[in-house]
């Protein structure tokens, strides 16, 4: 995949003014499927690795400093991850506003605070409780793949490759929050971070009470309670500066809070075709059980990911006329379909549209079935 992206970035540099646009997201999807791999496998593998760790130096008292370099590797490979798919996944897609670098240090800062929390507070509490630290985070794990798998989340082709991710991204849970799901995500993010602070609360009281007090003295052992608390807090300052000052749709909090989208369906414009999407960015709509049903959902944090809309409405432009554009016509209505199924025909228009790029300079429009209705929104976007 490397190998593949770095060709396709080469490409997108040598090749003609009209087809650099072709491979410069060939490489863009390549980049995001990558993160995304990367990012699993480091909550995979560092993440216990850094607990086990720094389990072994509070039980022995003392720090090596191979053992501290490559805890504070692990910590910040976790952090950096967390930010790089963020910012990957943005860069990736034309409906999303690209994160800066200020944010994605920012964001870098956020995570490394309150994993470092999380996991000093694991290893405190496993280096006295080894047997219930264990079911501890069995339980969690199991409720957070259950909060996530409720969620409805469309990652997959299938139901039970959906639920296979959703327990993998429960790992994930265990150290840090990170966001699944179409809607809005300031709540259950709030719900999240009061179970995390109440669970760091509760381990590190629990080690505080039963430490062995013959190899830790109980003023290093104020130290580790006030490094767990400050560290937390830490990482909730710099998530409020991400949100308030950083974020690319801009500040999420505050009176002026998720202003840039439209809260009613704009207008077609006049002439403009009802079952034609005019302008496709690059990912077919995800659809959740609410929006299979009729039913508007609540969207992610101010921008929703598929249905982003300018601050003010854009000034009719001429169009070239239908017949000089390549159409794909698709035998499915709208939003009517399983979030698996959607997947699906997002991989398959993906490679038809790109390749369709290719050969033309045109973008193809997408065109579907309008099952009993005359005329559908058009507000409605696919994007490939």
């Amino acid at each position: 995949r490397y190998l593949r992206t770095l060709y396709l970035g080469l490409q997108s540099r040598w090749q003609a003014e009209h087809r650099r646009r072709h491979f410069y997201w060939r490489m863009m999807f390549e980049s995001a499927d990558i993160s995304m791999l990367r990012l699993l496998e480091t909550f995979l593998k560092s993440a216990p690795q850094l607990v086990l760790q720094l389990s072994i130096m509070v039980q022995q008292n003392s720090i090596e400093p191979l053992q501290g370099l490559s805890a504070s590797a692990s910590l910040l490979s976790l952090a950096w991850m967390i930010a790089s798919y963020q910012k990957v996944l943005r860069d990736s897609r034309e409906d999303k506003m690209p994160m800066s670098y200020k944010g994605a240090v920012v964001q870098i800062l956020w995570h490394l605070f309150t994993i470092a929390a999380r996991a000093i507070a694991f290893a405190l509490f496993a280096s006295v409780f080894q047997l219930y630290f264990g079911i501890f985070i069995v339980t969690h794990w199991c409720i957070m793949t259950f909060w996530i798998i409720q969620g409805e989340t469309d990652f997959c082709m299938s139901k039970w490759e959906e639920i296979i991710y959703n327990m993998v991204v429960g790992i994930i849970y265990i150290f840090c929050w990170f966001n699944v799901k179409e809607g809005r995500s300031r709540y259950r993010m709030c719900i999240y971070y009061v179970i995390t602070l109440s669970e760091n609360a509760a381990l590190t009281v629990l080690w505080f009470l039963y430490y062995d007090r013959k190899t830790t003295s109980d003023f290093d052992a104020l130290i580790l309670v006030c490094v767990v608390s400050s560290s937390f807090a830490l990482g909730i300052f710099f998530m409020f500066i991400y949100y308030c000052l950083l974020h690319p749709n801009g500040p999420m909090f505050g009176p002026h809070a998720g202003g840039c989208i439209f809260r009613q369906r704009p207008a077609p414009a006049p002439g403009s075709p009802a079952d034609a999407v005019t302008s496709p960015p690059r990912s077919l709509p995800r659809t959740t059980g609410g929006e299979r049903d009729g039913a508007a959902g609540e969207r992610d944090s101010c921008v929703p990911v598929f249905q982003v809309r300018p601050c003010a409405p854009p000034a009719p432009a001429a169009r070239a006329p239908r017949t000089e554009r390549p159409v794909i016509r698709i035998d499915l209505p709208r939003k009517k379909y399983p979030a698996w199924d959607a997947h699906f025909i997002d991989r398959r228009l993906r490679k038809t549209i790109l390749a369709l790029e290719y050969a033309s300079p045109t973008t193809p429009r997408l065109q579907y079935r309008t099952p009993g209705a005359p005329q559908e929104v058009l507000e409605y976007e696919t994007t490939v």
